[in-house]
């Protein structure tokens, strides 16, 4: 048994879940959530709580219901509270613009790169170098964030490109003057 799995969802007030022919819905006030869930997981609604199930006792049933235990938790969580990501762009010159649904990058080419946001994903930029982005989808929030951090990933050597606030970039020695 997985022992995330085991544990129990609770329902926050002003969310409604519905589960019919394998596929959850999850509503809140921050929007509505859908996926299907796997043949081999089964989801009970009990007094306020969603309870993961293994339908039979397959190997590949346990890590299975950790896995739907974690996206249906972050379901319930992105329709209540939401989600937000933080990016920060490092370098002299490197600077993002918000165009409407589009941010357009500076960040050390011939050219602008222009970004185009998904539905479902906002962003705000502070200072020309910090993006925000927001959205209630933890998946397309993470899959965004990686595709603007692939626009111009942070070298080693002055740290210059585009990093998760959090992320800490190991520095290198760069070349010494020795003969």
């Amino acid at each position: 048994m997985s022992r995330v799995g085991k544990k129990l969802i609770p329902i926050p007030d002003k969310t409604k879940i519905s589960y019919k022919d394998r596929v959850i819905t999850v509503q809140g006030e921050k929007g509505t959530l859908v996926r299907s869930i796997h043949s081999s997981i089964d989801l009970k609604l009990e007094d306020g709580f969603i309870v993961v199930n293994i339908v039979n006792d397959e190997r590949a049933g346990s890590p299975l219901q950790g896995l739907t235990r974690s996206l249906v938790a972050n379901m319930v969580a992105g329709v209540t509270s939401g989600f937000e990501r933080i990016l920060q762009i490092n370098g002299i010159g490197y600077r993002a613009v918000l165009n409407g649904n589009t941010i357009v990058f500076n960040l050390g080419y011939s050219h602008p790169v222009n970004f185009d946001l998904p539905d479902g994903i906002s962003a705000t930029i502070d200072k020309n170098n910090i993006i925000k982005l927001s959205g209630i989808d933890k998946e397309k929030l993470g899959l965004v964030s990686a595709a603007i951090r692939r626009l111009r990933p942070p070298e080693p050597y002055k740290g210059k490109g585009i990093k998760y606030a959090e992320e800490h970039i190991q520095r290198k020695a760069g070349k010494t003057g020795t003969k």
